[in-house]
This record gives structure tokens, C-alpha cells and sequence, in this order.
């Protein structure tokens, strides 16, 4: 279940803002489009689950806005366009974007479509980690934001923290075996229906514990620990995890 956190969150990203993230053959990041980008509003930062009333939002000055819902949740399947076939229909693609788009552009698709997939992914880890970072590693952890290291590692390197932070996450469910780290975890965005429970061999506890409050906490999983369970929590982040 998700956190209230972000149901308020989602606001429109103007046509003007996305022309801002133009053409320019020498960028790095999303910025940086490398290529004419269709005019239409960003994809929605992680949001309530379904069934949880989201009220318009009004950012406070000061607050990064976050991009509006648009374009394919996963990468489209079938036969792909050869890497020396992509080409953007005005102006150049940057290395690292060509690199990016390779072996993801299908047939018969603009390439900078599949581009825009890519840099709306790293305008909402731009605007998670002004918000609140903890719920942007939740939000890789938990796939609420899917494909995200490849357009991390293409498109906007200087989020690769996140990645690799989120790796050693745990989102909410059953975890079990050798899936297990022992060390301390702090809870990311939990409800205040979050509970969680560790459990050794034999399912003997070892811990469990409930926070009706909606702030985070921090637990250890010892080294015995066999299977951790965790509802309502979102995600628990490592502060120290031990190999």
C-alpha cells in the first residue's frame, strides 16, 4: 500500500517545459534531448494505490512540480530498429542517448518517443529527490518506477546513488533465504498501517513490530534471520547492511 505521501503530488508539465528539454547534440542528462521531442506532459511520479482519493495538488513556491501521466508503462515488444537505422526526423541524438535507444526503438516507431520514455523516468527521479529521497530509492525498489537503471545509466547518470541504494532495498512483501542482508533498515514512506516481522529457523520470531503513526523506523535483521515480511511500509532502506 502506498503512502498519502504522493497522492496530492501529480501536476502538469507544460508543452513549453518539454521544448525547454530540446535538441542539443553536446548533453548529457534529459535536459538534453538530443532530438525534437513530442509535445505532451511527462509521465506520473509514484503514486496512491488504486482506490486512494487523489486531490488536485497545489505546490507551495518552492517545490519541484511533478510530471503528469503519458506514454507506455514497459518497453514495446517485437522486431527492433537496427542501431545505424535511428535517427531522430530533426537534429542529433547525443552518444549516450544512441547508446540508450539501441535495441529499444520497434519498427515503425520515432525513436525520440522511446527517448521521451527514457528522460520522463529521470524528471521523476529529479523531482522525487527534491521531495523526499528516501521515496525515490523506494520508488526504483519497488518498480513503481520500471526500467529505471537503464535510463539512469543512459540518460541521467548523476541518480546512479538511487540505483545502487535501491539494489539493497527490501519493498513491501515476503523476503526470504539468501535474499536476506543482515544489518539496519529504515522504513521509506510507510503507511500508518505499516507492520513487519522476522522470523528464523523453524519460523521461530525474532522481531516484529506495527507503526500506526505514518513516520519511519528502523529495524535490524540479524544475521539468523530466515524470511522478512513487511506490509505497509513501502520499502526499507539499508543504513549499513552487512555481507
Amino acid at each position: 500500500m502506498r503512502n498519502p505521501f504522493l497522492a496530492g503530488a501529480v501536476v502538469v508539465m507544460t508543452t513549453a517545459a518539454l521544448a525547454a528539454c530540446g535538441s542539443s547534440a553536446g548533453g548529457n542528462g534529459p535536459e538534453a534531448a538530443g532530438a525534437q521531442r513530442p509535445a505532451a506532459s511527462g509521465p506520473a511520479v509514484p503514486g496512491p494505490s488504486a482506490g486512494t482519493p487523489t486531490p488536485p495538488a497545489t505546490p507551495s513556491s518552492g517545490e519541484p512540480e511533478a510530471p503528469e501521466a503519458v506514454g507506455p508503462s514497459a518497453p514495446a515488444t517485437g522486431p527492433k530498429t537496427p542501431a545505424d537505422e535511428i535517427t531522430p526526423a530533426t537534429g542529433t541524438f547525443t552518444k549516450k542517448q544512441q547508446e540508450y535507444l539501441e535495441d529499444r526503438v520497434p519498427k515503425g516507431m520515432d525513436p525520440a518517443a522511446v527517448l521521451q520514455t527514457g528522460q520522463e523516468t529521470c524528471d521523476k527521479l529529479r523531482y522525487l529527490v527534491k521531495a523526499d529521497r528516501d521515496t525515490a530509492v523506494g520508488a526504483i525498489a519497488t518498480d513503481e518506477i520500471p526500467d529505471a537503471a537503464d535510463a539512469v545509466a543512459g540518460l541521467c547518470p548523476q541518480h546512479q546513488d538511487l540505483v545502487d541504494e535501491a539494489a539493497y532495498a527490501y519493498p513491501d512483501g515476503t523476503h526470504t533465504g539468501k535474499k536476506l542482508r543482515a544489518g539496519a533498515y529504515r522504513s521509506a514512506s510507510p503507511t500508518t498501517g505499516c507492520s513487519w516481522q522476522i522470523t528464523g529457523a523453524g519460523g521461530k520470531e525474532l522481531s516484529s513490530g506495527t507503526s500506526d503513526t505514518g513516520t519511519s523506523r528502523t529495524i535490524t535483521i540479524p544475521k539468523p534471520a530466515r524470511t522478512f515480511t513487511s506490509t505497509g511500509c513501502y520499502a526499507w532502506l539499508p543504513e549499513g547492511a552487512e555481507g
